[in-house]
Order: C-alpha cells, then structure tokens, then sequence
C-alpha cells in the first residue's frame, strides 16, 4: 500500500483498551477484557508489524502505535462522550487492569508508538498528563518512539473540555506533557505562537522533532531509492495471493466459539444433509463481516455462499431486511423453516448498532431479533443452527436454554472469508477451538451498571457487581474463556510445585521485625525459582483440532485481589486420541502477585490456587 502511494509507513494499530464493558462499541476493536490476554497479543502484534526479515534490527518494517492510552472504553453513552469525559480511576485499577498492554507494548514489544487517549483521567487530559506520558510511557517503561495524540485531542482539550485557556496553552500542556506529534492542525497552527509567548522552549520542540525522526530513519526514508530496498518492490501483486485468502478463512475459523451443541448435533452431515434453511439479516452480510477500521477484502465469502458448497438446496429468507430489525416477515420464514431439514439462523449486530462513536444501551439482540428466533424454533421441522455476528457480548440466554435450538456459534465479525469459516464449522471441516475474550452478562447488568462507573473491583456497600471475569461474581450468560468443541478433552496434572514455597529475607527485612502479608515485588528479596506446572491433555474423540489451555490462579484474599486471574495459556493441535503435555513456567513473584491500593506489585503471602478447567492445586507461600 506504501509502495503504490496509498499508506504510509506508520500505522495506529493495535487497539489494547481493556474491553471493560459489554456496551462499548469499539470492543470489537480489542482482544478482549484480560489484562495479561491483551498484553501478550499487543506485543504479539507490534512484532509483527515492526520486525523486519532483513536482520536490520533497529529498523521497522512497519511503525506500529498502542492506542489509546489510557482508561479510554467509552464512545457516547447517556449524554457522557468520548472528547469530555471524565474516567475516575484508582491508582490500583489504573497500574492493574488499563495500563498494563501499554507497557507490555513497550517493554516487551518495543513499539514505535504510543497514542494518548480524548478522555481524561483523574481531572486531567490524557494528552497533557505530565505524569502519564512523560513519567510512565518514557520515564518507567523507556519508550523508544513517538507519542501521538488520538485526532483532535489538543483541539478537544481546548474547545470542548475547556482544560485550558488559550490555543498556545494548550500547545504547552501536550508538549511539556510529552507529546510528540498532533493529529490535526494544532500544532502546526499554534506552537510558533506558543514559542512567541515563551510556553514552550527549543528543549520540547528538539526532543518532539528528534522522536519523530529518529521513527522516520528506522522505516528506511533516508535509505535512498526505496524500490532498492527490502520491501521495495511489493505491490498489488502481493495482496491477495491465493495463500493470503487461504489465511483469511483460517483466521475466521480459530476466532469462531461454539457457544452451545446440544446432542452433538454438529458438525452437519456434509452428504446427508440435502436441505437448509438459511434466515436472518446477517445471512447475506458482506461488509458486516470486516467490523470498523476495515480494509479492503478481495472478495467476500458470504455465509450463503459458504453454506453453498456443502448444500445446494438452500431456502434463503431474511426475515427482516435490516439487523435493526423492526418488521419480521413471519410467515415467509416459518414457511421456510418447517420444510427444510435444518434451519441456521444468522444473526446479531453491524455497525449501525455498535461502531466507533456508538456505543449499546442494551445488550441484547437488535429489534425483533428475539421474536424472530423463538418463531423460527417453534415452527422448524428440524433442528435450529444460531449464528451471532457481533463484536461485543449479547444476552441470549433465552436460545441456551430454548431446546430446539441445538447449536449456537458466536463469528463475531470474522472478515472477508467469514461465511467460508463458518460452514467450514458447521459442516466439520473445521473443528471449533476459539474461547470468548470477554464475559457475556445478561441484560440485567447493563441495567444496574452505569456505563460511567470505572470501578473495576465490586462494592458491597453501593450495590456494585464489579466487572470482567476477575471481579464480577454474578450470573453470566457466557463466561470469559468458554468454548467448546467437537472433541471431547480431558485434563490430568502430571507436576506441580511443592505444597510450600518460601523465600529467605535479608536480616535487616522489616517482615522480620513485625508480620507480614505480602512482600514488594520489587525488593531483591522477592526471589522465587520458576515452578513448573506439567498438564497432560487427551483428545478423547475422533476429531482432531486445536486447542487451548487456560492457567488461572486464585490468590489470598488480600489487597481486594481478584478472585481470579490468568496466568497463561498454550494452544496446539491434537490427533484423534492424541495426548499432548502442556509446560507453564511461573514466576511467582511476576504472575502470582497483585497490584494494592497504591498501585504497587505485591506477593501476597499464604494459599495460592493454581487452577486448569477442574483440576486444581494449592501452594503456599512463606518467607
């Protein structure tokens, strides 16, 4: 795209905000609500945009910018916006759930960017936080890059948060803070008249012009002829390779979960099945499938046209035109469904429902979806197939626990190839292995919680649940990390650490004088060997296909630690009746701590459960 004059090297990518509330609609967006998921895939991700096959290591391939720092979740929500709001954030929730990708990007990614948020934080514009971006971002974690303002942010600060009084104040507040390169006019506009006034010295404009640079050299535009460099001469040829669409649909197929299978009714019959009825607004989507900050696809593969390979005889009916969904057509698709073998719904939302800028109030289905459905099981001869094209979670507990309503798939919006990936599934040329990166709350969590509230931890005495897996303990309608498959696997703990696991302190130790109950992180003291947690995974069917395990742990309750956190996780493939052994290496003072109310890493002391699906095992630490 760089090469034929359509992109530049830089791109703002990825987004790792903490997927706080099932409501936001640029979830869709993020990897999802865990901080340590979040943080391995944006270091994973700014690898592979930034590191080059030329063995320059310094250099970039592609400059890429963790977005948008920090606390940022909201887009528009009863009268509360984006470009104003306010995120009152405690320092432990800040250093334990929305700062942690960020600095996972920079330390352990080495990204070239990072993108500082509208909203403010605590009172004060992200983009002029001082503390934020020049103490953290370069400061602690050493950022070796540019920080860049999301677009219009200085303008926002000036126009609609009023924070300062003057175009050139506001210039000062984002340069002294640490900014280096405004999205907009602002700075193009206003900082000479900012050096006129003597807010902003020579110091500020050299390190901004240097950051910058220095990300220009590292791409290569000093480096000569650009078609004598590496990547110089890719182009249109390159693009949509019959490997890279191969790689689309294989894609869409690890993101797809299978919600619900009841009796094992998929994978379908691929020559038994001789009639499908296909119903739903989604059942056509093309555009749909690539989510917002899309590229442009090949070609699409609708989920009609991927079912077509595998059935000929498909009755197609929308039932309503639109995801909104305000008129259902009943009887055209009652019809339908009650003389076909099996009925796949395709269902779910678009970017009408939730997009950038726009965020739900409700999270269940659009209009008449509900109605639709329930019509649609009550009168189908056969069994009901659901598909969900969404990106945030919705509450569809009344299809789990409708029985004609056999298998539920969730796509969320799986891009070019998705209609592919999706037979691919339902017809068992795939066996499903994704696991939902966020939990799905019933509607009536979005009724008791407001949106606003960025509490992450639960408070008894306000009424308030908490949020995502580590702190929410209601009902859900889908749990963080469920996902079933066509296998059925088994899990046995084959080595785990000693029952007890201590740690000498030096003599002069405060926890020497007086007892402790954690122990800083940071202290030199806090030396643990990495234990080793060996787990043997057995794939017990016929099928064979990936899958994942999650390690979670349960520590002492203390400092309001979550009740539960992830460790790590592992994916592999394995054969019908296949065995395969899964090694986690932890670090005890690194993943079994928690962040306390100051915002400081503490190893808690005493029962700590290490948990994989139902096995379990404790371990206690003493020093």
């Amino acid at each position: 795209m760089h090469n034929v004059g359509l992109a530049g090297l830089t791109f703002w990518a990825p987004n790792v905000n903490i997927f706080r509330d099932p409501r936001w609609g640029r979830g869709q967006e993020t990897p999802g609500e865990d901080p340590l998921l979040n943080s391995k895939y944006g270091a994973a991700y700014v690898r592979g945009l930034q590191q080059r096959d030329d063995g320059k290591k310094d250099g970039l391939k592609v400059g890429a910018c963790c977005k948008h720092y920090t606390a940022y979740d909201l887009e528009s929500w009863k009268g509360s916006g984006r470009y104003t709001f306010d995120a009152q954030v405690t320092k432990q929730d800040l250093d334990d759930t929305f700062n942690p990708p960020f600095k996972s990007c920079v330390v352990d990614g080495n990204v070239a960017s990072i993108m500082c948020s509208y909203n403010k934080v605590n009172g004060k514009p992200s983009c002029g936080d001082a503390e934020l971006l020049g103490g953290v971002i370069r400061g602690q974690w050493k950022l070796n890059g540019y920080i860049v303002t999301d677009c219009d942010s200085l303008k926002e600060i000036f126009d609609k948060q009023k924070y300062t009084k003057t175009p050139e104040e506001t210039v000062a507040l984002a340069l002294n803070a640490g900014v280096d390169l405004n999205c907009g006019a602002f700075l193009a506009n206003f900082t000479q008249s900012a050096i006129d006034k003597k807010l902003v010295n020579e110091a500020m404009i050299n390190r901004a012009v240097s950051n910058n640079m220095a990300t220009l050299m590292r791409l290569g535009f000093f480096d000569g002829d650009p078609k004598k460099q590496y990547y110089g001469n890719l182009g249109p040829k390159d693009v949509c390779t019959p490997a890279s669409q191969e790689f689309a649909r294989e894609v869409a197929r690890q993101g797809i979960v299978l919600l619900k299978n009841a009796e094992a009714l998929l994978p379908l019959s691929r020559t038994g099945t001789k009639t499908l009825a296909l119903i739903g607004p989604n059942a056509k989507a093309n555009k749909t499938m690539l989510g917002n900050y899309e590229g442009s696809p090949c070609k699409y593969t609708t989920l009609f046209d991927g079912l077509s390979t595998f059935v000929k005889n498909i009755a197609y009916e929308p039932g309503c035109e639109l995801v909104s969904c305000a008129n259902v057509k009943l009887d055209q698709v009652k019809n339908v469904a009650a003389r076909s073998e099996a009925v796949i719904l395709a269902m779910g939302t678009d970017q009408s429902i939730e997009k950038e800028g726009l965020d739900r109030e409700d999270i269940t289905l659009p209009g008449q979806q509900q109605a639709l459905i329930t019509e649609v099981a009550n009168s189908s001869k056969g069994p009901v197939i659901l598909v969900i094209m969404s990106g945030g979670g919705v509450d569809i507990q009344f299809a789990k626990d409708n029985p004609k309503i056999k298998s539920i798939l969730w796509a969320g919006f799986p891009g070019e190839a998705g209609g592919g990936a999706i037979a691919d599934v339902i017809f068992g040329l795939h066996n499903p292995s994704g696991k939902l990166p966020m939990t799905w709350y019933p509607q009536s969590y979005v009724q008791k919680v407001k949106m606003t509230d960025m509490d992450m931890r639960p408070n008894p005495a306000r009424d308030y649940p908490g949020r995502t897996y580590r702190f929410y303990k209601g009902p859900t309608v889908f749990p963080f990390g469920f996902g079933l498959s066509y296998s059925k696997v088994t899990h046995k703990m084959v080595k785990a650490p000693p029952k007890l696991v201590s740690m000498a302190l030096g003599k002069k130790h405060a926890c020497r004088m007086s007892t402790c109950m954690s122990i800083d992180t940071e202290e030199a003291s806090c030396k643990i060997e990495a234990i080793d947690i060996h787990v043997s995974v057995k794939n017990e069917g016929t099928t064979s296909g990936s899958h994942t395990v999650l390690l979670f742990s349960t520590p002492p309750r203390l400092h309001n630690a979550p009740h539960k956190q992830l460790v790590g996780f592992e994916n592999f493939h394995l054969a019908p009746r296949g065995e395969q052994m899964v090694r986690f290496k932890v670090d005890v003072c690194k993943h079994l701590s928690v962040v306390n109310e100051e915002g400081n890493r503490k190893l808690a002391l005493g029962e700590h459960v290490l948990h994989v699906g139902t096995l379990k095992h404790s371990l206690t630490v003493e020093v």
